[in-house]
């Protein structure tokens, strides 16, 4: 049959072309040969010049060969058969308009145009997805050299396959908008040639490239393609379903498809196809959503996105997508969550919304907030996220201000980091963008406040006391329950006479005013009926008197009966003044009532108003209040993350706080002043946010002129210094010392503070000595402000004619210090130190002023003489003669004011002024320390200069001979560093006799100062003063780290004042000059271990901080062993004192950092804490144990402990003991090992399940590890559970049988426990006395004597000791030498032989 009389069947494959089909359908006849294409191509062109789009009826069999041949043919047959094809199909769209409208076309023409339409669209069709698919495929293999020469060369010749791709999609849009469906039977377009053209777009959209800016005019075309197909070819359930299985599969077309819904919906005016793909999208299932996460994600990008192009035409929309907010994939929530966003941004925006849209909005924001609690924590982040963007674009009612304000402080303390910084967040924004003021200080608006709701009282006080007689408010009333009354009455009407009459009667005595009150109470309490037949039966009764005899019989029953209850219910002056007005002849009468009517109206509607605007202001000035509360409330939870782990909670903390600061609000002070710390930190982020925060507050600060800004700034940063720790201003000078760095402290500041410290500006003394701290502080980074102008601070601040003021002039000595301190890190080691000659101004001033002042008791002389003597050795040439001489001069002043007894023959002893002897022993104190200070540092350092100095000559001098005489050995050595470690060691040891042989000897003047500082110390009854005591201990703190002979010489004083003390800050300065000594002489102090351990527990909370800080710095840097004592610090973390919890739980996390630490310690730590004697409490222990369980990361580590932790069920002999370590079990993450482990040892606590507490927290244990468990892992945790619920059991049931078999297999045990017991008993340490303080033995000598002590039992406890077998597995182990102390504490434990020494021993007085 001829190519012209076949129908041409569009196939779903090529190869269907080439089986014969049904009756008149067209077959491939032929495949041609790849050599055969060329020529039969060209025979094609011919055809087509002169027969025109038809020609392809008869050489359809060569376009099929060359799609068939595709991969193998030359690229230029390719392309131009793809040239061809578009001229093909181009003149065939051109040519239909004329057919389609020839109304002489017959039907085989008519057939003859469809089979070449189809035929030329279905060959071009191909041939383009043929050429997409290699350019798909070549992108995804990368690009290799051929291919980069073949791209080159296919562009080089003009053909690229992207460019090409947009003319051929135009031009088959431009087909379709042809009336071509007069080509088919029926007119109607056959469903296959539209799929044809639509699923070639498909496919292009596959490709990843599509969504490149490139790309995007082949994105438009085949967006244009498809809304005609959706407009004319009824498209819109193929193009749904195709969009849906699309978004499941590429993440790449979520854009590229909302883009093109967004055309169709608006231009194409296909709004109900947003409708169709929202109802697919909702009609998932959620559960099949949770398994699908991709297809998930593809959803749920589409619907953010496509909301915020078309809001309004999705709302209609949203119901069916509310499933979604219950189902189990949160980003399904968070697409919903964020359509109704844009909803309420773009649609339900605005103040002028109808009661519907009102009604929408509150809806969807009812959702977001219900939302702020969801389980999921990146819901309830997005839900925040959501929030800040409602807010920035003040689309959030008033009245929700406070309850989402309320949501974002409580969602502060969330678990997850990314909620807690979304919520810090949205408050700044909540601050940044609130309705209420520039400034939210609670103070100040409390006050307005009250005085406005005083004034509302009064108003409504006087309107009450202003009221008529008659309620206003009657006429509103009885339209509120007209409908109802006139309902009520209806119905009584209906029915037959008779009925409906019972109720209420008239009595016989009643009169008609005493029926009418009935009838008015009745109506008030609602009781119409009631009311209702009451007034029927006073119509009949009193038919002449009022208000009943009034009956228009005209109207009817109904009218009748409502115009009576009216003017009962007003009441008689009511109906009485209506009747004036209506009826009355007086025309006059009746216009003055109307005018003054009017009149009162006015006044009361006056007032009305008056009182709503108060009633606003009131509620206005309430909300500002709660707002400015709640930011107070949420300073001070943010204010505690300043120190996370998380870099950008960090940050956004600080911002917060800026913008508080800004705002005014008098609490953002502590928070600006909290992050001062954050300087130091290692994070580059943290940093530079601090130093960003600074600048943003205090250098930019506003004014009309340089010097205003400069004063600006003076006044903030001084306002930071008021009541300021040491350690905050050595931050605040760190910050300034970056500014003045960076230039960026402007000239006029410098200025200006000058002048206030010369007093050229009247400034007050507080603002004169902040000028020179900060000008100090600026000295630090640029030494010439301070150092150019000594001469001046020191005769403004230090010269005799001014009145001393010992605060300006501390400052003054610290501003100066700060020249040597910036001068030392830039000097070479043959420039010599920054030094000032003895004879110098300052040093003489200084030495005046000490000597001056020691006479007078004023409390800031003290301080300042620290500063000076600091400043003097830090400075002076000779320090020492000048310290000499303050503490000769000071000594013989002290002389001299000894006051002899009045009485002749008393022996009463000379007295002294008891502020004399503390700043006595004090600045001899300092002055000790100082001069050690000198020796260790710059005179050591010093001789070195000096040393490598003189080297560096001699080596210059006899280079040459060096080189010929040089032995092998000593080359050796120099290569090694020998010689300068000798020669160091050489220095050290000079120093090092010096402080022992000299500093204290009897011909030096500190040692004149011992005798007296340790009687002092020795005899705290004699020397009661408070002061006293606390100058002697610290002073004796600092002659003890001169020499190591007396500082073991005085060891056991020290520890009994830091034990038996009653002052708390002696306690507390001692535990500080020990933890020196421990860093000092370590051998020394490490046989005192037991004792600063000891003051954990001390019950000043002054003490147990002081003892915290100095105990985690020793540990972490290693200079005191780790015991069993550091029990003591786990158990500051149930401390009542927030801030000694907060360090106690600060060590622990800096001990996790360091290795396998905390695990070692764990077991000693679980054994003493559940001890029933010298433990904790049962919930302080889980407390404890909750905070150090959570640093056990490793499973190795997990495994171990779970092993351990069950085979101690057996030596634990309290049920509490039994408890706690169940707890501990509870709360470690089992893993599969850790479960079998606690299989393999199940007989170790069996027995114990019977106690429910145990039974409850190992079926928390296992439940934990079945929730991520594998089904085989599942099904252990299951049969475990069954062991342990039969365990339980049988022992509710009766334990007398296990516990007779156990009895029986070990009938030994009762006798060797009481045996135990026993020996626990009489090794319990005694009560502390005196005669417990032994001084040990020094460490170096235990050695050489030998331990004859027979071991002695340990109390009944959890003991973990390094006996037991350790896994090999395990990547920590617990040794003896990191528990168990080598050497027997000397308080706690003395000899026999000690004991008896002891009592030979003199009684030493203590405080």
């Amino acid at each position: 049959m001829p190519p012209q009389l076949c129908e041409f069947h569009l196939p779903l494959s090529p190869e269907e072309l080439l089986k014969s089909g049904g009756v008149n359908q067209y077959v491939v006849q032929e495949v041609l040969s790849v050599k055969q294409l060329s020529s039969q191509f060209r025979v094609f062109q011919v055809a087509f010049r002169t027969q025109g789009p038809l020609a392809v009826l008869e050489h359809f069999d060569t376009l099929y060969s060359i799609l068939y041949h595709f991969q193998s043919i030359d690229a230029d047959l390719k392309e131009d058969a793809l040239e061809l094809l578009m001229k093909v199909v181009s003149r065939h769209s051109q040519d239909l308009p004329a057919i389609l409208d020839d109304t002489t076309l017959n039907v085989s023409d008519r057939s003859a145009h469809l089979n070449a339409l189809k035929m030329n669209c279905y060959a071009l069709i191909r041939l383009m997805e043929s050429f997409e698919a290699t350019t798909s495929k070549t992108s995804l293999m990368g690009q290799d050299h051929g291919g980069k020469g073949k791209k080159s060369r296919t562009k080089a010749q003009g053909f690229d396959w992207e460019e090409a791709r947009h003319p051929i999609l135009q031009m088959l849009t431009q087909l379709l908008q042809l009336d071509i469906y007069r080509l088919w039977n029926h007119s109607v377009v056959e469903e296959e040639f539209i799929s044809l053209l639509t699923g070639c777009c498909y496919r292009l959209l596959e490709n990843p490239s599509i969504s490149h800016q490139k790309n995007r005019p082949t994105r438009e075309a085949i967006a244009h393609l498809l809304g005609v197909a959706l407009t004319r070819y009824n498209h819109m359930l193929s193009a749904t379903l195709k969009i849906i299985q699309m978004l499941q599969h590429f993440e790449h077309l979520v854009s590229v498809l909302v883009a093109a819904v967004r055309l169709w919906s608006t231009e194409y005016g296909m709004k109900s196809i947003v409708g169709e793909i929202v109802r697919e999208i909702g009609q998932k299932c959620p559960q099949e959503l949770s398994r699908d996460t991709s297809g998930a994600k593809g959803y749920a990008s589409f619907l953010t996105e496509l909301a915020e192009q078309v809001p309004t035409i999705m709302m209609s929309s949203m119901s069916v997508l509310l499933d979604h907010l219950d189902g189990e994939n949160y980003m399904m929530r968070n697409a919903v969550l964020a359509a109704m966003t844009e909803m309420v941004l773009q649609v339900l925006n605005g103040d002028q919304l109808e009661e519907a849209a009102r009604g929408t909005r509150d809806q969807f924001l009812d959702t977001l907030q219900a939302h702020g609690h969801d389980v999921n924590s990146f819901v309830r982040s997005r839900v925040l996220q959501l929030f800040t963007r409602i807010v920035q674009q003040k689309a959030l009612p008033l009245t929700r201000f406070q309850a989402v304000v309320t949501l974002a402080v409580g969602r502060l303390v969330d678990k997850s980091v990314l909620v807690s910084k979304n919520a810090i967040q949205l408050l700044a924004t909540f601050l940044a963008n609130n309705p209420y003021s520039c400034k939210l200080s609670d103070a100040d608006l409390s006050q307005p406040l009250q005085r406005e709701a005083q004034k509302l009282q009064e108003m409504r006080a006087k309107r009450q006391a202003t009221a008529p007689s008659v309620a206003p408010d009657l006429e509103e009333e009885w339209e509120a329950m007209l409908p109802e009354l006139q309902s009520t009455l209806q119905q009584i009407l209906k029915l037959p006479e008779g009925d409906g009459k019972e109720g209420e009667n008239l009595g016989d005595t009643e009169t008609a005013e005493e029926t009418a009150k009935r009838i008015q109470q009745l109506l008030v309490k609602a009781s119409y009926k009631h009311a209702i037949t009451l007034t029927q039966e006073a119509v009949h009764r009193f038919q002449e008197e009022a208000p009943f005899h009034h009956m228009n019989q005209e109207e009817s029953e109904e009218t009748r009966i409502l115009n009576l209850l009216r003017s009962i219910f007003k009441g008689p002056t009511s109906s009485t003044q209506d009747k004036n007005l209506q009826v009355s002849p007086d025309e006059t009468a009746s216009v003055e009532a109307v005018s003054e009517g009017r009149h009162g109206m006015v006044e009361n509607n006056s007032d009305k108003e008056e009182l709503v605007k108060q009633e606003m202001l009131v509620q206005y000035l309430q909300d500002a209040y709660n707002f400015s509360l709640q930011v107070t409330e949420a300073i001070g939870i943010i204010s505690k993350m300043m120190y996370e782990n998380t870099t950008s909670v960090v940050q956004e903390v600080i911002e917060f706080f800026v913008t508080v600061y800004q705002f005014g609000v008098p609490q953002a002070l502590l928070g600006v002043r909290r992050m001062l710390p954050l300087v130091w930190s290692k994070e580059p982020g943290v940093r530079e946010a601090v130093l960003n925060a600074y600048r943003q507050l205090y250098l930019h600060p506003k004014g009309d002129s340089a010097r205003a800004k400069a004063q600006a700034l003076i006044q903030n940063l001084s306002l930071l210094l008021v009541d300021a720790s040491v350690g905050t201003i050595q931050c605040l000078e760190e910050i300034l010392c970056e500014f003045v760095q960076k230039g960026e402290l402007k000239p006029a500041v410098t200025q200006l503070l000058w002048e206030r410290v010369t007093e050229k500006v009247s400034c007050s003394p507080l603002e004169r000595c902040s000028s020179v701290m900060l000008l100090g502080m600026m000295a630090k980074g640029k030494p010439e402000i301070v150092g150019s102008n000594l001469d001046t601070l020191v005769s403004v601040a230090l010269e005799e004619k001014v009145e001393q003021d010992y605060r300006l002039a501390q400052q003054v000595c610290q501003a100066i210090a700060n020249i040597s301190d910036s001068q030392k890190p830039g000097l070479g080691k043959s420039h010599p130190p920054f030094r000032l000659p003895q004879d110098h101004r300052l040093f003489e001033r200084l030495r005046e002023m000490v000597i001056k002042g020691f006479v007078h008791p004023d409390p800031l002389w003290i301080p300042f003489k620290e500063v000076a003597v600091t400043l003097i050795y830090q400075l002076a040439e000779g320090p020492e003669v000048i310290c000499a001489q303050i503490l000769q001069g000071c000594g013989k002043q002290t002389l001299e004011r000894i006051q002899e007894p009045t009485e002749e023959g008393t022996k009463a002893a000379p007295t002294l002024p008891t502020f004399l002897l503390m700043n006595l022993l004090s600045l001899a104190g300092d002055v000790a320390l100082q001069q050690l200070v000198h020796l260790e540092q710059a005179v050591s350092s010093e001789l070195r200069r000096r040393r490598v100095l003189r080297e560096e000559q001699e080596e210059t001098k006899t280079k040459g001979q060096k080189e010929k005489n040089t032995s092998n050995e000593s080359t050796m050595e120099e290569e090694l560093g020998l010689v300068g470690a000798s020669a160091d060691d050489t220095e050290a040891e000079l120093i090092r006799s010096i402080c022992e042989m000299e500093l204290l000897d009897g011909r030096q003047l500190l040692s004149a100062f011992v005798p007296l500082l340790l009687k002092i110390c020795n005899n705290p009854g004699l020397y009661s003063d408070p002061t006293l005591s606390t100058a002697a201990s610290l002073a004796l703190g600092k002659f003890c780290m001169i020499s190591a002979t007396f500082c073991d010489s005085q060891l056991r004083l020290l520890f009994t004042m830091l034990e038996k003390s009653s002052l708390p800050v002696v306690r507390s300065n001692l535990m500080v000059a020990i933890g020196d000594l421990a860093i000092r002489f370590p051998n020394l102090v490490e046989p005192w271990t037991p004792n600063l351990y000891a003051r954990l527990r001390d019950p000043a909370s002054q003490v147990r901080k002081t003892a915290g800080l100095v105990m985690t710095h020793l540990i972490l840097k290693d200079m005191v062993r780790v015991k069993g004592q550091v029990s003591e610090m786990a158990v500051l973390l149930i401390d009542p004192e927030p801030e000694v919890a907060a360090l106690a739980k600060n060590f622990f996390n800096e001990l996790a950092g360091k290795g396998n630490v905390v695990y070692n310690l764990l077991p000693d730590i679980i054994s003493r804490l559940s001890d029933p004697e010298s433990g904790v409490e049962e919930e302080p222990f889980h407390t404890i144990m909750r905070q150090l369980l959570s640093y056990i990361t490793k499973d190795k580590q997990t495994e171990s402990l779970v092993e351990k932790l069950c085979q101690r069920f057996r030596t634990a002999r309290t049920e509490r003991q039994h408890r706690d370590l169940a707890y501990c079990l509870s709360t470690l993450p089992l893993t599969e090992r850790g479960l079998r482990k606690m299989q393999d040892n199940f007989e170790c606590f069996g027995d114990k399940l019977s106690d429910e507490t145990i039974f409850n927290a190992f079926l928390a244990a296992v439940s934990k590890l079945r929730r991520w468990a594998k089904p085989e892992v599942k099904a252990l945790v299951d049969e475990f559970e069954q062991k342990l619920q039969a365990c339980h059991t049988r022992g509710l049931d009766g334990t007398q049988e296990p516990e007779t078999d156990q009895d029986a297999d070990q009938p030994s045990q009762p006798s060797t426990r009481r045996h135990t017991s026993d020996t626990s008993r009489q090794s319990c340490p005694s009560v502390a006395s005196d005669n417990d303080f032994v001084t040990p033995q020094p460490r170096g000598t235990t050695k050489h004597r030998p331990n004859t002590r027979k071991p002695v039992s340990k109390k009944t406890a959890i003991v973990f000791s390094s006996d037991e077998s350790s896994e090999e597995e395990c990547l920590a182990e617990m040794t003896e030498d990191d528990q168990t102390p080598k050497k027997t504490t000397p308080i706690r434990r003395a000899s026999t032989r000690s004991q008896k020494a002891l009592k030979r021993l003199l009684p030493i007085p203590v405080v």
